[in-house]
């Protein structure tokens, strides 16, 4: 990259900083892997900026905010030890934002004061984690239907949710997917404004990267170059800068089934641990990769419409788009809009991953979906660039 002078806030910091994403896909069993291991540090510096956008998108005040952005961290470090108690008995975990606990669904007593014993609370439920992610798995084997917006795992619920467009639930080839999802275990069925799409958008000038004539953002550092979304190029396509320069190439991309992808840097770029934060919050740095639980807040990070913020409603959600599903996503109460694929998602210090696609607006409001960031990195043997 041929800039040299003060990174500032705008698109042409974007590549310099060549952190941030929206496109996200990830799988919920990433939390797994060594890769995810990084914890939430106690080094974490929460900035006005940052609680401003917490304020404005989930309605706190900034008292509320530091206190919830606090007990996220800690309901993020138990978790892990929570799954590892409860064992095959482990039936799903989420943040309770009113409460400020992580809850833990196992399916007997035996397990369950050794998670009480990690700082969780235990709710008894009938059916494990396993179980319902087979459920989901054979929902994920079937075709379906363009009225179909996606499903995933509930923990709460204990059971599986079929998200169906409104207008389309009475379709008969909706009908016809619903019976058979059915016969897989406990499916709930719910409905939703309309389907979910990817985020990418024509050229626009002053954008972070591009592929031919699309724009996308960029996602997070990792060695050798930043991920984004699968959707915004395929392997071997060059990408071209904000400044016109080219920075690489796609090195590793699949879309659908899922919606990840690498790109390389060279040319004079580089790339550091850091999510643009758009003069709305300070630019933060990234310290790790460790999931956030379900209720925990996220915020994203895109050349369009910038910095947002929700929670995390959803994860190993499957994601039914015109190109064909999309597995393994977590979901989120955060806006976007096109141009915002590929980009951050991040919770606190931790990336989660990258923007990949969901409905509605940043004016009106809408819902995103993201790939998680470990799935990524084990895909493709990236390690992550972390301060």
């Amino acid at each position: 990259m041929r800039r040299t002078t003060v990174v500032r806030t705008g698109l042409s910091a974007l590549l310099l900083l060549g952190t941030w994403a929206t496109a996200g896909l990830v799988p919920a069993a990433a939390a797994d892997s060594p890769s995810s291991s990084s914890a939430v540090t106690s080094e974490t510096q929460v900035s006005n900026g940052l609680l401003a956008a917490m304020q404005r998108d989930l309605g706190l005040t900034a008292p509320q905010a530091e206190a919830r952005l606090a007990a996220e961290k800690t309901a993020t470090a138990t978790q892990g030890k929570a799954r590892t108690a409860a064992g095959s008995s482990y039936g799903g975990s989420w943040f309770d934002a009113k409460t400020g606990r992580l809850t833990v669904a196992v399916t007997g007593e035996e397990r369950a004061d050794a998670v009480r014993a990690t700082g969780a609370t235990v709710r008894l439920v009938t059916r494990s984690a396993r179980q319902l992610d087979a459920a989901k798995a054979k929902i994920d084997a079937l075709s379906a239907p363009s009225g179909v917006a996606g499903w995933h795992v509930d923990p709460k619920a204990n059971g599986v949710v079929v998200d169906v467009v409104t207008a389309r639930k009475s379709d008969s080839d909706v009908q016809a997917f619903l019976a058979k999802a059915r016969k897989t275990g406990p499916v709930t069925v719910k409905e939703t404004p309309q389907a979910p799409r990817t985020f990418s958008a024509g050229t626009v000038g002053g954008d972070p990267y591009y592929t031919g004539n699309v724009r996308c953002s960029i996602g997070f550092s990792v060695n050798g170059g930043f991920v984004t979304a699968g959707h915004c190029g395929q392997a071997g396509a060059g990408v071209s800068g904000w400044d016109g320069s080219a920075i690489g190439s796609f090195q590793g991309s699949s879309f659908p089934g899922n919606d990840y992808a690498w790109v390389s840097v060279g040319n004079g770029w580089w790339t550091v641990p850091v999510v643009l934060g758009w003069g709305t919050v300070p630019d933060q740095l990234v310290r790790g990769s460790a999931e956030a639980p379900i209720g925990a807040s996220i915020c994203r990070s895109g050349s369009t419409s910038h910095w947002h913020c929700g929670n995390v409603l959803g994860t190993n959600e499957t994601v039914n788009y015109a190109q064909g599903a999309v597995t393994q996503m977590t979901g989120t109460s955060v806006c976007a809009e096109p141009g915002d694929s590929g980009g951050s998602f991040i919770s606190g210090d931790q990336a989660q991953g990258v923007t990949s696609g969901g409905f509605g607006n940043c004016t009106s409001g809408g819902q995103t979906w993201h790939q998680p960031i470990n799935e990524i990195l084990n895909t493709f043997g990236l390690t992550l660039a972390t301060a």
